[in-house]
């Protein structure tokens, strides 16, 4: 009988230490704490970001921390549907929403800045609302228009010349609407269209290219 109470007690014993054995490890810290992500920029241009992201995650670790050992709630995994836990959860969704937002920001950054872009790219890119893809696209574009206006021909186009820069030009004019060739020749059905596209646009209308007439073609 005596054997059979130690068992019991034994078997008992086991089970609440197991009990609390899986409580300890859903909780412990490295399961629950929302980790800093490795990707972020920590020379992000607006250090108060950085500041608010990791004060963001503090917060949200605290309040799962808190919501378990108070109220017995686990908030990322749910296991009731009453109205407190529903209000913890909410809370928990906003908080995290939070640190996502800042993380976003962060990440965005480090991204555009293994691509080459510097604080003030990237501040300039933000305050448009593109997002990597589009600011990617852009820098490119601004990249390709830098480009064009320093290789506009010093002295007028002649006919049948031929070049890069004639090519692009063309491709540009197509981009307006003018039906023709993208040969990289410039011809007078080129000149006439540089013409009708400066009428169109106030410009002085000469088929000719200069500075102005580019300015306009690259917008």
């Amino acid at each position: 009988m005596k054997k059979i109470l130690i068992f019991i007690l034994t078997v008992v014993i086991l089970i609440f230490a197991y009990n609390e054995y899986k409580d300890y490890k859903r909780f412990h810290p490295k399961n629950v704490n929302y980790l800093v992500n490795e990707n972020i920029d920590l020379n992000y241009h607006d250090q108060s970001v950085v500041y608010d992201y990791n004060e963001a995650i503090s917060a949200l670790n605290g309040f799962v921390i808190t919501q378990w050992s108070a109220n017995e709630i686990d908030v990322r995994h749910p296991e009731d549907d009453d109205a407190q836990t529903q209000y913890a959860v909410s809370e928990y969704s906003k908080k995290l929403a939070k640190v996502k937002f800042y993380e976003a920001k962060l990440t965005q950054s480090k991204t555009l800045k293994s691509k080459g872009l510097n604080n003030v790219d990237i501040k300039n890119i933000e305050s448009k609302g593109f997002s990597a893809d589009k600011a990617s696209n852009s820098i490119a574009l601004e990249k390709f228009k830098e480009m064009m206006l320093k290789s506009i021909p010093k002295t007028n186009l002649i006919y049948q010349e031929k070049s890069a820069f004639v090519y692009e030009m063309q491709k540009l004019l197509v981009k307006k609407g003018f039906d023709i060739p993208v040969d990289g020749i410039y011809k007078s059905i080129t000149s006439e269209a540089l013409r009708n596209f400066e009428e169109k646009n106030q410009l002085f209308p000469d088929g000719k290219i200069d500075l102005l007439t580019l300015y306009k073609l690259l917008e």
